[in-house]
């Protein structure tokens, strides 16, 4: 059974938001602030956090951050919960490492879809026979089944969104993959008038591979289309 951790400081939400995941076969822990936040994702590993913005003691942003820069619970997918129009909170969300967001008030489906794609991508994929199935880009090597990224022999800690973009490029190496193709591949959502979230995203992944946009190392932007990862 999947655990999602609820990080809230109003206790009604976090009790429907109980009420709702347990129902949907989910089992759930609770924080209330941030420091609690840290700490219960440390001791009860959960599978998924959905963690709020705005929080007592320490910011939903810098939990994210501290989290993410652990490698106890780097692989955790983070699902922000924001008030509706704070774009600044999103951006902010997704450079500390946050997989997704949602805005408050939400509707359960879109809810649920987003937990189940974060779990999705947060999986590693079966493991094959071979005993080196890498995905091999210039000096990366991009292991699926351990969902393990490695430059030059250096392991590279990415989010489960980062990860899942590289990897979906490097399938498609030498190919154009189309902003609404990676979207669609790694449930990204972009609504009316919100951030373009993949550019965020995509941005962060550069970052840690020392990509710089200009000189397209290993990703290529082919304007107003999509990506490519060039062989």
């Amino acid at each position: 059974m999947k655990k999602i951790l609820i990080v809230d400081d109003e206790r009604d939400i976090v009790e429907c938001l109980d009420m709702n995941l347990r129902k949907k076969g989910y089992a759930t822990a609770f924080a209330y602030d941030g420091t609690e936040a840290v700490l219960t994702a440390r001791r009860e590993r959960p599978d998924c956090i959905l963690l709020d913005v705005m929080l007592p003691k320490i910011s939903g942003i810098e939990v994210c951050h501290l989290l993410k820069a652990d490698q106890a619970t780097g692989h955790i997918p983070v699902i922000m919960l924001t008030a509706k129009g704070e774009e600044d909170d999103k951006v902010t969300g997704f450079d500390a490492g946050a997989d997704n967001y949602i805005t408050k008030p939400f509707g359960w489906r879109e809810l649920f879809a987003r937990i189940e794609v974060a779990l999705r991508r947060s999986q590693p994929s079966a493991p094959q026979s071979q005993e080196d199935n890498a995905l091999r880009v210039k000096d990366l090597a991009i292991y699926p089944d351990k969902y393990v990224v490695e430059q030059d022999g250096r392991r590279v800690d990415l989010t489960p969104t980062e990860f899942g973009i590289l990897r979906v490029l490097a399938e498609h190496r030498g190919n154009i993959v189309t902003r609404n193709e990676l979207n669609e591949a790694l449930g990204i959502t972009n609504n009316g008038g919100e951030i373009r979230s993949l550019d965020v995203h995509m941005r962060n992944l550069r970052k840690k591979l020392g990509d710089d946009i200009q000189e397209c190392r290993y990703i290529e932007t082919i304007r107003r289309i999509g990506f490519r990862v060039n062989e």
